[in-house]
């Protein structure tokens, strides 16, 4: 099996955040980190992917888990694009994402 391209890791928040969602946006959150693990950042094939403005750091990014209510959402930072790295932030609702303090 060929080696993966990037490392995708969680924040202790986040893994929290995840064990607590339902089962069907924790499997599209299975399929979100894989292919971040294999195509990168730009995740152009998710529903309302996009990179979140940040003056001092362009490194997030995130997309929407599902289409239905709640909406759900998932943030990750890239933290070393030299060896490969990125954090999943924050994984839950649209509603209670605080994007400001996602970082």
């Amino acid at each position: 099996m060929a080696e993966q391209i990037w490392t995708v890791l969680f924040t202790g928040q986040a893994k929290k955040q995840k064990d607590q969602l339902p089962e069907n946006i924790r499997d599209n959150l299975a399929a979100l980190k894989l292919d971040l693990e294999w195509k990168g950042p730009e995740q152009w094939d998710w529903f309302h992917y996009g990179k979140l403005s940040r003056k001092k750091n362009q490194n997030f990014h995130h997309c929407h888990l599902n289409k239905g209510q709640p909406r759900y959402v998932a943030v990750w930072k890239v933290v070393d694009m030299e060896i490969r790295i990125m954090e999943i932030r924050y994984v839950g609702t649209h509603e209670n994402a605080n994007y400001r303090r996602i970082g």
